[in-house]
């Protein structure tokens, strides 16, 4: 699918709402996006619903168990920063969990960021979660349920990958979906270094990652490019919005 490049007035009180379930979900799959939103004056806030507490401490271990979601609340501190956007907002769910929190109260508490926020958009994941973690999953659902909840919110924006970048890159744990139902690409190019530097901000999961471990080109092509799906949109409050194309991520 070509990158759109569409471009469109930012207002000055456009903002984006992103929901996920651990700290470094902000910027693999999606935080050049993120920080391209930033540089044209959106707002971009990540929320955050555990701090990872259950993910790798590091090989060799870089801290105790104990003072692991410390350390990974302050890489997602520093990733936020890199790539330009709002300090993060977090939860304090346990990781591997989250398929069992209580859902009255954890869409509440996403309802209250959002009616903090304002955001016009809300990115997460999608049923799949894109890697099947549970986590994923059920941090989609809740922030499906909480946009549902929400009723100014004009557009609801899913991680995904498509077909034929997993195939490309051999991915079969990815749970891609057809290149058709790609809404928008988005080429980072132009804050590939932000990334970066948000993604070795990450320094307990670098060695999780088998994309970091591929060659330069297969680096850029995974990470290079970024792809989502329009899950939900209320084109009736896109017209009554000053904010055109919030259907495509605010016109990216």
């Amino acid at each position: 699918m070509e990158t759109e490049e569409r471009t469109s007035q930012i207002t000055t009180n456009a903002s984006l709402l992103a929901v996920f379930a651990h700290p470094d979900d902000e910027t693999f799959r999606c935080g050049g996006t993120l920080a391209l939103l930033a540089q044209r004056g959106v707002r971009v806030q990540v929320l955050t619903a555990t701090r990872g507490q259950a993910g790798s401490r590091g090989d060799p271990p870089l801290c105790a168990p104990e003072e692991l979601p410390a350390v990974r609340e302050n890489e997602l501190r520093c990733a936020c920063a890199a790539l330009g956007i709002q300090p993060p907002i977090l939860l304090d769910y346990q990781n591997g969990q989250l398929s069992e929190a209580v859902p009255e109260r954890i869409v509440s508490e996403i309802l209250a960021v959002v009616r903090e926020v304002k955001p016009q958009m809300i990115l997460t994941y999608g049923p799949d979660g894109v890697s099947g973690h549970p986590d994923h999953i059920a941090i989609g659902r809740f922030a499906t349920e909480a946009f549902h909840r929400a009723l100014d919110v004009i557009a609801l924006h899913t991680i995904a990958v498509p077909y034929s970048l997993a195939n490309e890159l051999g991915m079969t744990q990815i749970h891609a979906v057809p290149d058709d139902a790609i809404t928008l690409t988005v080429d980072i190019s132009t804050v590939w270094e932000a990334k970066m530097a948000a993604i070795h901000c990450h320094q307990t999961q670098l060695r999780e990652s088998p994309i970091l471990r591929a060659s330069p080109e297969k680096q850029r092509l995974f990470l290079g490019t970024e792809h989502f799906q329009t899950a939900l949109f209320r084109p009736d409050l896109l017209v009554k919005s000053k904010q055109s194309n919030s259907q495509t991520l605010m016109g990216l």
